[in-house]
């Protein structure tokens, strides 16, 4: 018998009880379903058979494990569901090497060759949804109404027929070559760079593939989720935890059309995968890529200063985004190029607004709450700037951090022609924040950090996860903050975006990505040493036991030929602007 501790009481189960059926005994206790559980401080799957005494814990979709996995399941009984529908789906790599042309609908194919077959293909993160497409090849297949209908009632018969999931642990040679064997080159290529001798393929409904985490034992536990047509494909929507349903998409053009246009320029590149990164620089070809990549955002920077000095009434610039998108760099460059327009930038920023420390609003666990925008004294910067923009002298704030108060020691400033002001701050895209201003004057930019790369054609790179690792990297050498501080601080950076910045990016006039398409592996020789310094026992070791995952797949590159100017500066540090 194991002895097993239980919300804080002891109960005994017989050796080789699986998890799932633990789990079933104490289902009721939770609103939301059990996926996985944390026995002795190391997540389980539920298929998973009880060894030993320990203590046990349940991990549902509240937190961000138990989130990830029912995700993980999802895509892949959507491919599954793809696989039987159109017979061989996972025969064809389809993230990687050229921009993909268009193939009628009526070319899927019902069984055959890897040439000839249709697969679904992950390409972004967005909002509570991936958005995915068919591909035959690297040809993409405008997806019809009809054919996503097919797919979803195919993802829902086998989600009512409860499949297993299984997990077989092979030699990574074998996987290599059954990947090889079924045209699946993305996946090959990466597990060829992986240390790991051993490798777990999962199979469902006779659909077998590699994922990059932990399954639920059987799809039946992935019953929430809906499928929408979106662009050229679909958008795969998974279970809002408010409401138990699945999430409402609502389109965002403006964020959908950067992130397609990171993800075409990768294409162009022939880097859409971690495996193709990692081919660039075995093959010494690294330093190139950076070259190209650098000079292709400066040149973004610079179509947005030329599109803001086309505007004589523009002066205004608002730059706005989450945390560690670059914004203090990229602020830097635009203001450069700026004055290469002939213009005059001045910054301004919004922590000098912030009201007197005695009037700062509470959050609800009645903390001073910095990041809400009653925090900042709005109709004093609302005066401030009316001020300016009609021609008149003002003399603006300056916070003192240390006595928690405005104060005024700097010189009266007057806009005369040419003169620009550059704000740079959380709320900068909320109307709220400047709304006695003319809209004509504004010039609003989001910007963010939304990873064009791709781990492979089944599973992308979160874009959450680039800016908690560029965070880490940053806090560790700025603030002496360890990545265990980082993380356990995370959710609560994360749920002020979600309410104070994400929902007013699509009133951005235009938008910026800051992610650099080679930046995992720079970053990596700076987070691998804080993320392994955490200890098994902590709440945070199994967040950084997953990032250190991600990090295997990447080969290094060293830091030192990264130009002083680059956002990446920002956070590995070395920069030119003193960030």
């Amino acid at each position: 018998m194991s002895t097993l501790t239980i919300n804080g009481k002891t109960i005994q189960y017989p050796e080789g009880t699986l998890f799932g059926n633990i789990a079933h005994d104490y289902q009721k206790d939770f609103e939301d379903e059990i996926l996985l559980v944390c026995f002795r401080h190391k997540l389980r799957e539920l298929s998973k058979e009880v060894c030993g005494d320990g203590e046990l814990e349940f991990v549902t979709m509240t937190e961000t494990p138990g989130r990830n996995t029912y995700r993980r399941s999802l895509t892949m009984i959507m491919e599954a569901a793809a696989n039987e529908l159109y017979g061989g789906a996972d025969a064809v790599s389809c993230a990687g090497d050229n921009p993909p042309a268009e193939v009628s609908a009526n070319e899927l194919c019902s069984g055959g060759n890897a040439s000839s077959c249709v697969r679904v293909v992950v390409q972004h993160s967005l909002g509570e949804g991936y958005y995915c497409e068919f591909r035959r090849g690297h040809a993409l297949v405008p997806a019809d109404s009809g054919r996503i209908l097919e797919l979803k009632e195919k993802m829902r018969e086998l989600i009512s027929r409860d499949l297993p999931i299984s997990k077989n642990n092979v030699s990574q040679e074998e996987a290599v070559l059954y990947f090889e064997q079924h045209g699946r080159t993305d996946k090959s290529r990466l597990l060829r760079y992986r240390r790991s001798s051993r490798v777990n393929i999962y199979e469902l409904n006779g659909y077998r593939d590699y994922y990059y985490g932990y399954l639920t034992p059987s799809a039946g536990y992935c019953g929430c989720f809906d499928l929408v047509p979106y662009q050229n494909g679909f958008m795969l929507m998974f279970e809002n935890l408010k409401t138990h349903r699945a999430a409402v998409f609502s389109p965002t053009d403006k964020l959908f059309g950067i992130m397609d246009e990171s993800a075409a320029w990768g294409e162009s590149m022939g880097v859409r995968t971690i495996s193709d990164l990692n081919d660039v620089i075995a093959d010494g070809r690294i330093q190139e890529l950076i070259l190209v990549q650098e000079s292709f955002m400066e040149q973004k920077i610079g179509d947005i200063a030329e599109q803001i000095a086309g505007d004589l009434n523009k002066k205004i610039i608002l730059i706005a985004g989450p945390s560690s998108s670059g914004k203090t760099t990229f602020s830097h460059r635009l203001s450069i190029q700026l004055a290469a327009h002939g213009l005059r930038p001045h910054p301004i920023s919004l922590d000098d607004f912030y009201v007197n420390r005695e009037n700062t609003p509470l959050d609800e666990n009645g903390e001073l709450d910095f990041e809400c925008i009653e925090a900042i004294d709005v109709p004093l910067l609302n005066r401030c700037l009316a001020e300016l923009l009609d021609g008149k002298e003002v003399t603006l704030p300056v916070f003192n951090f240390r006595t928690g108060h405005r104060e005024y020691r700097n010189r009266p400033m007057r806009l005369c022609d040419g003169d620009v002001l550059v704000i740079e701050g959380i709320h900068g895209l909320n109307e709220k924040l400047t709304s006695r201003l003319p809209k004509e004057n504004k010039f609003k930019i989001y910007i963010s950090a939304l990873t064009q790369l791709n781990i492979d054609s089944q599973n992308n790179l979160s874009t959450t996860d680039g800016r908690l690792i560029r965070r880490m990297v940053r806090d560790a050498r700025t603030r002496n903050t360890t990545a265990q501080e980082t993380i356990a601080r995370w959710n609560s950076v994360r749920r002020g975006e979600e309410k104070n910045i994400f929902p007013f990016q699509e009133e951005a006039d235009v938008m910026f990505n800051s992610a650099l398409i080679y930046e995992l592996a720079v970053l990596k020789c700076y987070a691998e040493p804080l993320l392994f310094s955490l200890d098994i026992t902590s709440p945070q070791f199994e967040e950084a036991k997953r990032l250190l995952k991600i990090l295997d797949y990447v080969l290094p590159v060293p830091g030192e030929n990264i130009g002083h100017n680059s956002i990446l500066r920002e956070f590995m540090g070395g920069g030119c602007f003193g960030v």
